[in-house]
């Protein structure tokens, strides 16, 4: 189960923690000023996820690998054109000379396009941008799927899809056979789609299919995370398309609805528009983030009415 949290307080910059049940790793969703990010946070970060590079989104970006370097561990780092020479520019303007060579390992997945991504290799103490590969998918670990679109924020902004995969479990109260090496050759079955495969045990063949009802299935959740976008047509159609049903988003809401021409201005999104797309999207739950920082508590509060009644279908 995926369990996001924002690490920012009131004016301070976005960052969103991503913890999953059952698991010592975590993700992080931009780097902007966060006091309520811990060491812990930056240390079990397996992924960082740039949604740009406006500082208020990366400003923290030194603190979080101040806490990784040494750690000996390889981080991957999800960004935007060009996010790869930033962030070696970041690590070039310090000296490294007392650190080992294996104190940790950046892999810097740099979004070229909807259908392109270009992936790096970085290692102290000089930082050089080794090319991996070119890759058509962003992330897929043990638990999690990230998808992704790119929204105009009159710069490439990338808003993310996270899917928690499924979990296979077998029904213990069920089985009437001895368990063993058979359970697992069953998920790998259910998972391939198998259902024909032979699974053998005490003497006895099973088409894989007669046994799956052995199985207990618990769906993994869904969350977004889109921020600063402008309020038109084509990032709208762009959210609706990705982010249909998710059961929960957060999404950046940064101006107040009589504000509405500031935002329009900036290429930014506002109450009543951020809460009509996560309703048209079908969302489960959608959370306004990331306000303006000259917002008051009871302004910021304003923008939570107006957005939930645009989510609600109040428009």
């Amino acid at each position: 189960m995926l369990q996001p949290e924002v690490k920012s307080k009131l004016g301070e910059d976005i960052c969103i923690a991503i913890y999953l049940d059952n698991c010592k790793w975590n993700y992080i969703v931009d780097c902007g000023e966060a006091s309520l990010l811990t060491v812990k946070d930056c240390m079990n970060a397996r992924a960082i996820f740039i949604s740009h590079t406006h500082i208020d989104h990366f400003i923290n970006f030194d603190q979080i690998m101040r806490h990784q370097i040494g750690t000996k561990e390889r981080y991957i780092i999800c960004g935007p054109k060009n996010i790869a020479v930033q962030i070696q520019a970041k690590l070039r303007s310090f000296t490294w000379n007392l650190v080992e060579d294996d104190a940790v390992i950046y892999e810097i997945r740099e979004i070229i396009s909807e259908n392109e991504i270009t992936s790096y290799e970085m290692k102290p103490a000089h930082w050089e941008l080794e090319l991996v590969a070119n890759r058509t998918t962003l992330y897929d670990d043990e638990r999690v799927v990230v998808n992704f679109t790119i929204l105009d924020h009159k710069t490439d902004v990338i808003a993310y899809h996270f899917k928690d995969k499924d979990s296979i479990n077998i029904d213990v109260s069920k089985v009437t056979h001895k368990l063993g090496k058979w359970i697992n050759e069953l998920k790998l079955a259910y998972v391939a789609k198998e259902g024909d495969k032979i699974i053998s045990f005490e003497e006895h063949q099973f088409k894989a299919k007669e046994l799956f009802h052995y199985l207990k299935i618990e769906r993994g959740n869904t969350l977004g995370i889109i921020l600063d976008h402008a309020s038109h047509k084509e990032n709208h159609n762009k959210i609706k398309q990705l982010f249909k049903e998710c059961d929960t988003v957060f999404i950046e809401t940064f101006y107040k609805e009589e504000d509405k021409e500031k935002a329009l201005i900036n290429y930014h999104s506002y109450a009543s528009q951020s809460g009509k797309i996560m309703f048209e999207s079908k969302v489960k739950k959608a959370i306004p983030v990331h306000f303006s920082r000259k917002y008051t508590e009871e302004d910021i509060a304003q923008i939570k009415v107006d957005f939930t009644k645009a989510f609600q279908g109040e428009y």
